[in-house]
């Protein structure tokens, strides 16, 4: 891997950015991959490399930490996420536009050598097939978070033809984790379920019993992130963003995968505003364009995520 890069994790703290700058930092040299964030650092990366306190609002901090750093590549990863954006979504936007605008203006500038920014299957609404939703379909969000993330791919595909700038991305689903907390999505009631199951809790799920959604366990995550982020540009044959799926479950899905080795977990369910959200959104997706283009497939299935997710929340219960 070429030491001449230098990488910038924007929003380092938060549930994809933490592991993300763990994993870069294993395959470049951990002092070249800046942590960036508005928090304090995180446990999980104190002593693994260098990190920076940034508010991606203020162009200008930006700016002079990618000159004195000798940026090459941004990870950007802060937003206001799903269920925290409907609560302020004018906030939402503004925070959310803004700060994408500011990196790509930046990469522009620089010439920076890549921009990664995620997307959302939040691009999807209620005009999209729900099943295997296309890569090129109608995106019609019904939801602030959506909104931000359908204009952002927008602007990201405008850079790139505009001015040349290498900025690729992924419309992550939802995204289950043990090691840092969720941050505010939709689909976070999974994770929240497994924390429930493991300190022997009943557990109120906030969707329906039979809202299936597209789900994705971490590692592959990350591991899809960089294999993207690495593939040789020409493999890359979008610059808006890529359809990308593991697996599907419905909260009773799930509830029975957990009962295979927790048989006595309850769950009850008092569905609120985020069962509005996961009715507007897919059941499943065909991310057939991102296998064809640079090889994607997934490692976890329903049931090894569910063993490694428990396994790891047992493990931290005990140290804790």
């Amino acid at each position: 891997m070429p030491v001449k890069e230098r990488i910038l994790v924007i929003g380092a703290c938060g549930q994809i950015g933490v592991e993300l700058t763990l994993a870069l930092r294993k395959i470049y040299e951990p002092q070249h991959v800046i942590a960036a964030d508005l928090r304090d650092e995180h446990p999980l990366l104190k002593g693994t490399g260098p990190y920076v306190t940034l508010d991606v609002m203020n162009r200008e901090m930006l700016h002079v930490l990618v000159i004195r750093h000798h940026i090459t590549q941004i990870y950007h990863l802060a937003a206001i996420l799903s269920a925290t954006a409907e609560k302020n979504p004018a906030l939402a936007w503004h925070i959310n536009m803004q700060s994408l605008i500011h990196v790509l203006e930046i990469a522009r500038e620089e010439n920076l050598h890549k921009v990664y920014w995620p997307s959302s299957i939040a691009v999807f609404g209620r005009g999209a097939p729900r099943q295997q939703t296309p890569q090129h379909t109608i995106l019609e969000p019904t939801t602030a978070y959506g909104i931000s993330k359908l204009a952002g791919e927008r602007w990201c595909e405008y850079y790139h033809e505009r001015y040349g700038v290498d900025v690729r991305s992924l419309r992550y689903p939802g995204l289950i984790s043990y090691k840092s907390s969720p941050g505010g999505g939709t689909t976070d009631y999974a994770i929240e379920m497994f924390q429930a199951a493991v300190e022997n809790r009943t557990y109120t799920c906030p969707l329906a019993p039979d809202a299936r959604l597209p789900m994705m366990y971490m590692p592959d995550a990350i591991r899809a992130t960089i294999e993207l982020m690495e593939a040789p540009a020409d493999r890359i044959s979008l610059h808006s963003s890529y359809n990308l799926h593991a697996f599907h479950f419905s909260p009773t899905e799930l509830a029975a995968a957990i009962r295979k080795h927790v048989p006595e977990f309850e769950i009850c369910y008092q569905p609120d505003f985020r069962q509005q959200i996961a009715e507007s959104w897919p059941e499943s997706i065909d991310d057939s364009q991102a296998r064809r283009d640079w090889g994607w497939k997934p490692a976890f299935d329903l049931e090894s995520m569910t063993v490694d997710m428990l396994q790891n929340l047992q493990q931290l219960r005990k140290k804790n």
